[in-house]
């Protein structure tokens, strides 16, 4: 028999957090239903969107940050 699969239970192999006695379980499964091999693919296709996101802020959004910090002035700097 083989034992069903949570969405986090698939989220965790995604991001290789499981045992691998899990991994052989899970694989299994993947390759018995359609359905769970479908969820599979559309987190490693989330994962990789993700990781390939922006991994710093733009220059207009450091501006804006700038720009906001120097009009609330709550910490005033003594000279």
């Amino acid at each position: 028999m083989t034992k069903i699969f949570t969405h986090d239970d698939l989220i965790r192999y995604v991001y290789e957090e499981t045992e691998p006695e899990e991994n052989r379980q899970i694989e299994l499964a993947l390759s018995e239903d359609m359905e769970l091999l479908e969820q599979y693919h559309e987190l490693l296709w989330l994962r990789k969107q993700m990781d390939g996101g922006m991994m710093e802020p733009s220059e207009k959004t450091i501006n804006n940050i700038l720009d906001y910090s120097k009009a609330v002035n709550l910490h005033p700097v003594k000279e």
